[in-house]
């Protein structure tokens, strides 16, 4: 397994794999990485073969972050990244600095950054006003120092994989976007990096998420369709009752565009955050 740091280093590996006719599969990670990360490269790896090239980054991206947010508090824990990614058979692993991925940045220097404005406004783009502007912003970076011909994203993030894959459209990236089932505990809980900030207690209670979701699933395919309002005020009494936590938001939408809809049918997609402490907790699923 190689290890790039520079844009230059990773482009040059990737264009010499694509004289020697090898498919690139890619997977963005912030490191801290877990099996659900592993699942997403075992998805890549399947898309290009065994005579394919999977690369991972590990990059903890300063502009998805806002002000308040936990950048400098983010988990990390690079050896047993790379242990990780060895033993699940990845071949490179990108892994850059800030000031290789915004040169200047710090000295007011870097200035051009890649907005998507339709798919990211509601949702996450609603409570992190400034996120996905930096998501789209490194994601494309990366796929122009990686040139991947696949690049695999996880469900749990559904609205990000829904703006990057609008991203390669209209700015035409010739890669295939998969996004890949999200991976879970056994009680439910999505794997994520953040996990590892709840307590004992909010751990216990963070499945509440989870059963949100398939409480409302259960309920609209009892009734065939439900009013989007019910299902609110009813995931809000569950979250009060069964944990600590507070709801930031439940919405109900089109899987494909996102569109919010008032009568939640079948088919239908349900996004969730909730507040367990001062972590904040994210999934979603279709109903």
């Amino acid at each position: 397994m190689r290890i790039y740091r520079t844009p230059k280093a990773m482009q040059r590996a990737s264009r010499q794999w694509q004289r020697d006719g090898s498919k690139i599969g890619f997977v963005p990670t912030m490191g801290y990485l877990h099996a659900g990360h592993i699942s997403l490269v075992a998805a890549a790896r399947k898309r290009v073969g065994p005579k394919g090239r999977v690369v991972v980054s590990i990059y903890v991206n300063p502009t998805q972050f806002a002000p308040h947010e936990d950048l400098s508090t983010y988990p990390r824990d690079l050896p047993h990244d790379l242990q990780l990614c060895r033993e699940a058979k990845v071949d490179a692993v990108f892994f850059p600095t800030d000031a290789v991925m915004y040169p200047g940045r710090e000295a007011g220097e870097y200035s051009t950054y890649v907005a998507e404005e339709q798919v990211s406004q509601g949702l996450e783009g609603v409570s992190r006003p400034t996120h996905f502007r930096g998501v789209t912003t490194i994601v494309a970076k990366l796929f122009n120092c990686v040139l991947p011909d696949v690049a695999v994203f996880g469900a749990k993030d559904w609205q990000q994989a829904a703006v990057i894959r609008r991203m390669c459209v209209n700015l035409d990236f010739p890669l295939k976007i998969i996004v890949a089932p999200t991976h879970r505990e056994a009680d439910g809980l999505a794997m994520s990096s953040r996990n590892v900030y709840l307590t004992p207690r909010e751990r216990e209670q963070a499945p509440v998420l989870w059963r949100s979701i398939e409480w409302c699933r259960r309920r609209v395919r009892e009734a065939g369709e439900l009013p989007a309002a019910t299902l609110i005020a009813e995931v809000q009494k569950l979250i009060q009752t069964e944990s600590t936590g507070r709801l930031d938001y439940a919405a109900f939408f089109e899987g494909d565009s996102l569109k919010t809809v008032e009568m939640v049918t079948r088919g239908n997609h349900m996004a969730i955050a909730v507040f367990l402490g001062k972590v904040r907790l994210i999934d979603n699923g279709r109903i």
